[in-house]
């Protein structure tokens, strides 16, 4: 890697340099970085859509980063993840469940 991995690393030019094949990288949203990330996951806002790819393997290898650079478990970078994703079921079962 040509640059130091931290939370003002932009996710897009990180991902295209570690992950040179993968195409998906091009589509990430230009600008974005891991402090970005971090705090669209504290704020249980979608990364998929920060992102602007919405893909699983991406997710997890961002998350990957994501976790050295906090220097944290993954597993409390997808819990963060996991709750949005819960919140979000509870909330659009409470709106299915007025009508």
């Amino acid at each position: 890697m040509r640059f130091k991995l931290d939370k003002q690393t932009e996710v897009r030019a990180y991902y295209m340099d570690k992950y040179a094949t993968d195409e998906l990288g091009e589509q990430i949203r230009r600008g974005v970085t891991f402090k970005d990330v971090f705090n669209t996951l504290d704020n249980r806002a979608c990364v998929y859509d920060l992102l602007n790819v919405h893909d699983s393997l991406v997710r997890e290898r961002v998350f990957e980063a994501l976790s050295k650079i906090m220097k944290c478990e993954y597993d409390y970078i997808f819990s963060q993840w996991l709750r949005r994703t819960e919140y979000e079921h509870a909330f659009t079962m409470n709106k299915t469940n007025k009508n």
